[in-house]
């Protein structure tokens, strides 16, 4: 099976047990009407929202039971909007339940709306079981890879620019949507400096065109940096196998819900250099899952230090598999979310 990223991911759970799932970008929908509209001529009865505010203001006061999941950018960006975070109440209020990946974005939010408590019992019997005190459950991501076998490296380098033998490079994959909170020109000048002094390193950032002015100011500044690179989306099974190919994959982040490209390069046995904030800080523990770095020069060190010690690799890569392996298993995440959709189900037969 193909994996699948985030929203696709979710529909494959509840597809899984007999629902039919329609999936759609909040951004594609510009005010609740369209979701009333939607709501009527699909016959739908219950939904699921990713993200509080971009996804859950807009099932506000429809009547259809609903639940969920916190993002990343709502708890550590939106919540210093005070119009933002009035409505996110609002509808953390509303909504039947809600999935934070980890238990910190359970507490700040809890902190922030002193989230009321309710009855529901979610049990489930496979690893990595939820935790479900009150409203907000605690279930980090699952995930699952699959490299596409038939992707070839040398023409993913030549289509990078990168025109080296790669039995001598070490690239760096940065993999993100391009938008400001993502950052990914945060490290472009340090490690154009790196390139200057080792020409076999290079940094590629691969993602899709979120926002189209922050894309263009994105591709200027690749196209001046030495050694830095810029590529279209990818599938995801030849994303995979680029990340299996690649020395370390990159988080410089400036907020993070839980990265799942961080945990797909963990599966994948790929070190893991990622910017110290706290949803980073929750999955890759410095040193032993992975590196953690807290501004460009530190991020220079830290990867000259990983391509100089090669036992420094070899361990973080195997006690981050065995933290993946241990922590964001696929069927528990599907096992939650099928849980959690039932008790929307009995709202609906109330």
């Amino acid at each position: 099976m193909e994996p699948l990223p985030g929203e696709w991911a979710f529909r494959d759970h509840l597809e899984a047990a007999g629902h039919v799932c329609i999936l759609k970008d909040a951004s594609d929908l510009e005010n609740s009407s369209e979701i009333a509209k939607l709501i009527e001529a699909e016959s739908l009865e219950a939904a699921l929202a990713l993200h509080l505010y971009r996804g859950g203001r807009l099932l506000r006061g429809h009547g259809i039971p609903f639940g969920i999941i916190f993002g990343g950018t709502d708890l550590n960006e939106d919540v210093n909007h005070g119009e933002k975070k009035e409505v996110m109440g609002k509808v953390l209020e509303e909504a039947r339940f809600a999935v934070a990946f980890t238990e910190s974005m359970k507490e700040m939010a809890q902190t922030q709306w002193k989230a009321r408590q309710i009855s529901w019992a979610v049990t489930c019997a496979a690893a990595g079981q939820p935790h479900a005190r009150g409203k907000i459950y605690v279930q980090s991501q699952g995930i699952v890879t699959g490299p596409n076998s038939a992707f070839n490296w040398n023409t993913f380098l030549r289509q990078s620019g990168i025109n080296q033998s790669a039995d001598n490079l070490h690239i760096f994959l940065l993999v993100c949507g391009l938008r400001q909170v993502k950052d990914p020109l945060y490290l472009v000048d340090a490690f154009s400096e790196w390139h200057r002094e080792e020409p076999n390193v290079y940094m590629v950032i691969v993602g899709p065109e979120v926002d189209p002015v922050f894309t263009r100011e994105v591709g200027a500044r690749v196209k001046r940096a030495a050694g830095v690179r810029l590529i279209r989306e990818m599938p995801q099974g030849d994303l995979h196998a680029a990340l299996k190919n690649c020395f370390a994959v990159v988080n410089s982040s400036v907020s993070e819900g839980m990265s799942a490209a961080i945990l797909e390069a963990m599966d994948l046995e790929v070190p893991v250099l990622a910017r110290n904030i706290p949803g980073n800080a929750a999955v890759v523990k410095h040193e032993v899952t992975g590196l953690l770095f807290s501004d460009p020069q530190e991020f220079v060190q830290l990867a000259k230090r990983l391509v100089s010690d090669p036992a420094l690799e070899r361990e973080i890569v195997a006690n981050g598999r065995e933290y993946v392996r241990a922590r964001h298993s696929w069927q528990a995440e599907r096992c939650t979310y099928q849980n959690l959709i039932r008790t929307l189900e009995g709202s609906i037969q109330d």
